[in-house]
């Protein structure tokens, strides 16, 4: 039988051994031998995932958290630390999504990149990619999960900014790499305290000395650990770089909006999920920068008429929703939306790379229009995608979304309130979305309708596969009012127990909703969403409007569209005040003072030089002249001392 331990290294060490053989020979491999390299290697870590999750559910509840020793790695001192690799209920299901939509984005990108020049190269950036970011949840401790947390940051860098002769792309690579190493900062910073503190950087050390710590300790942990999650989650106020990261190729929009980074977040608060229970500071802010960022995100998406931006501020909204969810202490209706959203939001941004892929690079969706009759796959399984964001039942959306609302509504009625908003606001956007490119007139122009076709099966397959998971991945997570058990809640219970025990000493356990309740938000809900489709579909089909152009906009509609010019804000008052102050560093420090100085004893060399030159005569008499002095002036010296 095959071990945890060895299922444990193989899951991350075949990525990047897949990387390896890809990138040493990225000019010799030819382009199926390379797909095969990073797809097999990604499969067979998805299969080793599998047999993994497999070995945990055959333990007892109480023996799920295996501590695995890779090596011993850093002996500094008083300080020790290891290479490990922690396995649990939540790293499990993240091994999973990242393993398992990691490879299905891996087949898509053979049909995608087909003809690009950097095939091999992009192949070797998403194994690499995939490394990280197992890394980044299965291990031990802070460092193993700060190398992951790097790295894929690195690899963002490297796959947004792919097509790197575009300057555009490259500014919004090194947009995001700076963006998110802001936030790194405070992550960093956090993780300088808990050593200072607890002398330690092992999680297993937190549960035990977190509880032992003053709370104002526990917070400044806990939010400075947030702000590192703002950064790689894409909250408000680091939340500018992912829409930009769009200029990557789409199958690394997928990657990073559904699999990989911008998850991470959720994974790093939820694994501290203790030391966030210690905090109702850093809970409350978690809670309200999740709010404020789902609400504000949606509304950018409302007036977006690229089909990419329109599914990046989603993403951004969703990872809002998620960290609501956090943020009221229900974890697992954070990781199980999490997990519907890798499902629905992979499909969908691969779905929108299927459609610019068939006409020719557009990505504009008022030039797109009455595609479903040309492309029927992408259609069919798009629109699956759209039903299960949506929240629609039965699709997988309908469950995880419910479960972060029915919290939401325990918790205080305008949280609810402002939660359901920024829902309702995502079934307009969506709707908006799959009616401008797939219903009306058709808008495209007669030469590249001429070549339109659906995509071929690389592309459609991994469609289909992840339109399946949007139908079905919701029922891991029924709740009891429907009828179900909630698995994922009872699979996550040992991660979270603590969590729940600390809420229970405190006497702030969470109130339950009554069944009528939970019906009546529920019945409300889908109404609302309902009536909300009728108003799209009214709009965009039967009235035909069609957005106008940019330049045409007006009034409120302007500034959305301008995404209330936040851009433009941290231009003025950040970027542009730092390049004033790099000026004046450059004149008056690095100009006239450290040149002046550096240059003055340079030409002092030469100078002085020319002047001691003068000495050597060739004069013998001249000479002895000067040997008499010095003797004289040695002698005096001699008998005055």
């Amino acid at each position: 039988m095959v071990s945890i331990k060895f299922l444990a290294l193989l899951i991350p060490v075949l990525p990047l051994v897949g990387f390896l053989l890809v990138a040493l020979n990225v000019k010799r491999l030819s382009h199926s031998v390379a797909s095969f390299i990073a797809c097999g290697s990604v499969l067979l870590s998805f299969i080793a995932a599998v047999m993994l999750f497999a070995k945990l559910l055959s333990l007892p509840e109480d023996a799920r958290t295996i501590y695995v020793h890779a090596f011993k790695w850093i002996n500094a001192g008083d300080f020790h630390s290891t290479m490990g690799f922690l396995i649990d209920p939540l790293s499990s299901v993240f091994l999973l999504i990242i393993t398992g939509v990691g490879f299905l984005i891996h087949v898509y990108s053979i049909g995608y990149m087909h003809d690009d020049a950097g095939f091999n190269r992009f192949f070797s950036y998403l194994n690499l990619f995939v490394f990280f970011m197992l890394l980044l949840v299965m291990g031990t401790n802070y460092l193993v999960m700060f190398i992951g947390w790097e790295g894929v940051g690195l690899c963002s860098y490297l796959l947004i900014g792919f097509w790197f002769k575009n300057q555009s792309y490259n500014d919004a690579a090194n947009k995001a790499f700076i963006m998110n190493r802001i936030g790194d900062l405070g992550l960093l910073l956090g993780i300088f305290l808990i050593f200072i503190n607890f002398g330690s950087l092992n999680y297993a050390d937190m549960i035990i000395l977190g509880p032992q710590a003053s709370t104002e300790t526990i917070t400044w942990i806990t939010v400075l650990l947030f702000i590192g999650a703002m950064g790689k989650s894409a909250q408000i106020p680091l939340y500018t770089w992912l829409p930009d990261a769009m200029a990557g190729p789409t199958p690394v929009s997928a990657l990073i909006h559904a699999a990989t980074m911008v998850t991470a977040g959720i994974y790093m608060v939820a694994r501290n999920n203790v030391l966030y229970t210690l905090s109702p500071i850093a809970m409350n802010l978690v809670m309200i920068v999740g709010l404020a960022t789902a609400l504000f995100a949606a509304t950018i998406a409302l007036k977006q008429n690229d089909i990419k931006k329109v599914l990046a501020y989603s993403t951004v909204s969703q990872l809002g929703l998620m960290f609501l969810a956090l943020g009221l202490g229900a974890f697992t209706g954070g990781i199980f939306h999490m997990a519907t959203h890798a499902f629905f939001k992979a499909l969908l941004f691969l779905g929108a790379g299927s459609v610019i892929h068939a006409l020719s690079g557009e990505q504009d969706m008022r030039s797109m229009g009455g595609l479903r009759k040309y492309l029927p796959v992408t259609f069919a399984t798009f629109l699956i995608g759209v039903l299960a964001i949506s929240g629609i039942p039965p699709f997988a959306g309908f469950f995880s979304k419910d479960e972060i609302l029915a919290s939401a509504f325990a918790h205080n009625p305008v949280v609810w309130g402002v939660a359901l908003l920024a829902s309702l606001l995502t079934v307009f956007y969506m709707f908006r979305l799959l009616y401008l490119t797939f219903f009306g007139d058709v808008r495209a122009s007669q030469h590249v309708m001429s070549h339109i076709h659906e995509s071929p099966k690389s592309i459609t397959v991994p469609l289909i596969c992840l339109a399946v998971l949007s139908v079905v991945g919701g029922f891991i997570g029924v709740p009891e009012v429907l009828g179900g058990s909630h698995w994922l809640r009872e699979y996550l219970a040992p991660v979270f127990a603590q969590s729940v025990e600390i809420v229970k000493m405190r006497g702030e356990e969470h109130h339950h909703l009554t069944h009528a309740t939970e019906y009546a938000l529920m019945g409300t809900v889908i109404a609302l969403t309902v009536v909300i489709i009728v108003i799209a579909y009214m709009r965009y089909v039967r009235k035909k409007h069609v957005p106008v152009a940019d330049a045409q906009l007006a009034g409120p509609a302007k500034v959305l569209s301008n995404k209330y010019y936040i851009d433009e804000l941290y231009n003025a008052i950040i970027v542009k005040p730092l390049y004033w102050l790099s000026n004046v560093f450059d004149v008056f420090v690095e100009r006239m003072g450290i040149d002046f100085i550096v240059n003055v004893f340079g030409s002092s060399v030469p100078e002085g030089g020319k002047i001691t030159r003068l000495t050597q005569s060739g004069s013998i008499g001249y000479y002895i002249f000067l040997m008499v002095i010095g003797i004289v002036l040695i002698v005096t010296y001699t008998l005055i001392s």
